[in-house]
């Protein structure tokens, strides 16, 4: 009877899943969808040092921080994971997605590559998907229809793109984002099964 409440005990733990894709794939609008469908599931909030888009709130979208706090995190080894992206620090608090999981929560990360890569060095368990877009020139098209930023940063989130993409074959799961409503169908059935 001990065993079993052992074993019962583990399997209340939550799952952590990480997505990542190309900047301007869809994840936002894909996960958006996903996690409205299916509230059970969480989303980890990153750390951040860049500054907030229009109608990105604290707290909800990201944790805005400054430079000189986020340093003091790395420092203190509080992230899961973090790297710097076009001269931005992203992370994700170790603590934070623990508790989650500890609460029998599954979790998202939604974190490049690298960030992925990192925590399945230390969770061998995490399950990592890839979003990928239609095409590379559909890709270009969805960046240039944000209009958040100059040529250079589209360039540079192009060239990233490159890089992503090569990194998508070390990932467990690829979901093509076409067809929304078919890539959330994929997305339940990684994640819901």
């Amino acid at each position: 009877m001990y065993n079993f409440y052992i074993m019962d005990k583990e399997k209340t733990k939550g799952k952590l899943y990480i997505i990542s894709g190309c900047s301007g794939v869809g994840k936002g609008t894909l996960l958006n969808v996903f996690l409205q469908r299916n509230p059970q599931i969480e989303l980890s909030i990153s750390v951040t040092t860049r500054k907030p888009r229009s109608g990105e709130v604290d707290g909800v979208n990201y944790f805005f921080v400054s430079k000189e706090e986020f340093e003091k995190s790395v420092k203190n080894n509080e992230f899961l994971e973090w790297a710097e992206f076009n001269g931005n620090f992203y992370g994700t608090k170790e603590t934070y997605v623990e508790k989650t999981l500890n609460r029998g929560k599954n979790i998202i990360l939604e974190i490049e590559t690298r960030g992925a890569f990192q925590i399945k060095k230390k969770k061998k368990d995490a399950v990592l998907i890839f979003i990928l877009p239609p095409s590379i020139e559909e890709l270009e098209h969805r960046l240039r229809g944000r209009n958040t930023e100059d040529e250079a940063a589209i360039q540079n989130r192009l060239h990233e793109a490159y890089r992503e993409l090569e990194c998508s074959k070390d990932y467990d799961y690829k979901i093509v984002n076409d067809n929304l409503e078919q890539a959330v169908g994929e997305l339940e059935r990684i994640i819901c099964n």
